[in-house]
């Protein structure tokens, strides 16, 4: 499965539609705690970087299975969003134009 951010791959398709893939995850109480000290220090807060980079790693996986079930050969235009849907929750979701090569 071909994913680009572009529309451009170098192969004439046809479109299929929307695909996207979601999740939100939650941060641990531990990291929340490490988090508070780090903000006043200042610096990377690696737990929240690592829990982020996860998310889009799953985000991206479900997206990807939604388009092969729709038979494309690849996903473009994907681009990744996310957001906060509560004090303790980010959500993260990956979505793309499926695509079928002609």
């Amino acid at each position: 499965m071909i994913i680009s951010t572009t529309e451009n791959i170098g192969r004439n398709y046809e479109i299929i539609g929307i695909v996207k893939g979601t999740t939100v995850n939650s941060r641990h109480i531990g990291k929340d705690i490490g988090a508070s000290f780090k903000t006043i220090v200042g610096g990377e807060i690696k737990g929240y970087t690592e829990m982020i980079e996860y998310a889009q790693k799953i985000a991206v996986e479900r997206m990807t299975e939604e388009a092969e079930k729709a038979g494309a050969d690849a996903i473009v235009g994907v681009r990744l969003s996310t957001s906060s849907v509560m004090q303790a929750a980010s959500e993260v979701t990956a979505y793309g134009t499926a695509v079928k090569f002609i």
